[in-house]
């Protein structure tokens, strides 16, 4: 009964940390650009009491031996890259990427970090900016005299000044693709890091060579079905509730016996 105790008491850890992930996904059903998160079961070690393929006798073998598990636990965490819906705005600063690709942040200290959410501002020197300050990447700085600010399917910036109805390329924005994003280090603000896993970035240009186009006046909403999380904590729930009748059932019987003898 105390393997099963022990047994059970990592069901009941791994379906609470499931819990924890299905909890944030709905927690971030309404932020733009988030990527849902999938919790990964692995079982645990087993030991090996009698060994599949052992010789019962001289001229036998055992067909499937005999293994007794030791368990669970959660090995890891994959983003879901699937692209969320697109919701038109009236804010010409508002983009996203339409298919394969991330926008390019600056961060403070130098290095450059990825995100899907193009909510983007203006600063006090008409740099385009994320929410929180960091700088679009390559830099974008758009003149006082602007009337109008175009962005293109590939990149293009443009903008028209008073007195001249042609249009001004001031820059291009270039999006980065990964081989595995699910590889990225998420680090909160909608914003990821490049690591080992996720490979090198490639840099492109919107809408070519398998980079997906960008769209103005466009957000990417969230990846997360409400219905589907919501049917996940479900069967997370009833998954914990089954590994604590266990621990129920085994110290019943732990009960029994001491009491018995």
């Amino acid at each position: 009964m105390l393997p099963a105790l022990w047994v059970a008491k990592t069901g009941l850890s791994a379906q609470d940390t499931n819990l924890t992930v299905i909890s944030n996904n709905l927690a971030n059903v309404s932020t733009t650009g988030f990527k849902r998160d999938r919790a990964e079961f692995q079982d645990l070690l087993y030991q090996i009491k009698r060994q599949p393929g052992a010789q019962s006798t001289q001229d036998s073998e055992l067909p499937s031996g005999l293994q007794v598990g030791t368990g669970v636990r959660i090995v890891g965490t994959q983003k879901n890259f699937q692209t969320g819906s697109l919701q038109t705005t009236e804010n010409p600063l508002d983009m996203a990427v339409n298919g394969r690709g991330f926008f390019q942040v600056l961060q403070p200290d130098g290095t450059v970090s990825y995100t899907r959410d193009g909510t983007f501002h203006l600063n006090s020197d008409g740099q385009i900016v994320t929410a929180n300050g960091f700088a679009l990447e390559p830099a974008i700085v758009v003149p006082p005299e602007a009337q109008s600010f175009t962005v293109g399917q590939d990149g293009t910036v443009s903008i028209t000044t008073a007195g001249n109805p042609a249009a001004q390329v001031i820059g291009n924005i270039q999006t980065a693709d990964f081989i595995n994003p699910a590889g990225l280090q998420a680090i909160g603000g909608n914003l990821f890091l490049e690591t080992a896993a996720s490979g090198a970035p490639q840099i492109g240009t919107p809408g070519l060579n398998g980079f997906g186009p960008t769209l103005q006046q466009t957000l990417e909403n969230s990846n997360v079905s409400t219905v589907e999380e919501l049917v996940n904590m479900i069967t997370t729930q009833r998954a914990y509730e089954m590994n604590s009748k266990v621990i129920s059932a085994a110290d019943k019987m732990l009960s029994f016996v001491t009491q018995q003898l």
